[in-house]
């Protein structure tokens, strides 16, 4: 009951959001219901089409990166929708922090977008998990959000309930990769079987990589034949 007043206060905030007049987040002129308009669209900073197949590190020939040919991740593939940079870097704490939920399906359209052919890869789809006690100061997970439409448009199941956050952890912004993979390390448990499933995990922004790093190898142990990143924005790699 305690979480009662913060999912109360982002669902009147959502419906405001959805009731008020559609002006564009970036420019501010009518969008003719849109969060974002047409214009303002055509300038946002879209990720490279050549990139790294399995962390989306932008590269000049599109193959695999040095990072992860040296240190391979847990997960298999991932595809970025966009730089996280202005405007999209805003446009994102605005959604997470300030109850633009409007954003989330400017968001998920453009991820339906990118993942046209997510039903021939996936099989379920799994909005990356929020700790229950951020997830109580928000009221609302972006990722499931996000990740909602997404499953809707490609005829697959969504997982909101086998794989739990049990860690709160700090952000990975300034720690080197030791640190980061210590900081993850523990932070998911799946109570599941993931038998031979291919799973599409949805996350707004990915920027070290090893949070989606732990993840994909908690699903693995628990039989995950594939898992995909599916993300709004990627971060330069740090060093």
């Amino acid at each position: 009951m305690s979480n009662a007043p913060d999912a109360l206060r982002g669902l009147l905030l959502y419906v405001a959001d959805l009731l008020m007049p559609q002006e564009c987040f970036v420019c501010g002129s009518h969008a003719d219901g849109q969060a974002v308009c047409d214009a303002c669209r055509g300038e946002l900073p879209f990720h490279a089409a050549a990139a790294c197949p399995v962390c989306a590190e932008p590269t000049a020939d599109g193959l695999t990166c040095g990072r992860c040919l040296r240190h391979p991740p847990a997960f298999d593939a991932t595809r970025a929708v966009f730089d996280y940079a202005f405007p999209v870097e805003a446009m994102l704490h605005a959604l997470k922090y300030g109850h633009r939920l409007a954003l989330s399906d400017f968001f998920a359209g453009e991820l339906v977008r990118l993942a046209a052919d997510l039903r021939l890869q996936a099989d379920l789809v799994l909005p990356m998990p929020l700790h229950p006690q951020r997830l109580a100061e928000r009221g609302f997970n972006q990722a499931v959000e996000i990740a909602r439409p997404l499953a809707r448009a490609s005829g697959l199941p969504m997982e909101l309930a086998s794989v739990r956050r049990i860690r709160n952890t700090v952000a990975q912004a300034g720690l080197d990769r030791e640190m980061r993979l210590r900081n993850t390390r523990g932070a998911f448990v799946c109570k599941v079987p993931l038998d031979g499933l291919r799973i599409a995990v949805v996350d707004d922004v990915m920027t070290t990589g090893a949070t989606l790093d732990e993840l994909a190898r908690v699903l693995k142990q628990r039989g995950a034949a594939w898992v995909g990143n599916f993300v709004i924005a990627r971060t330069p790699v740090p060093d």
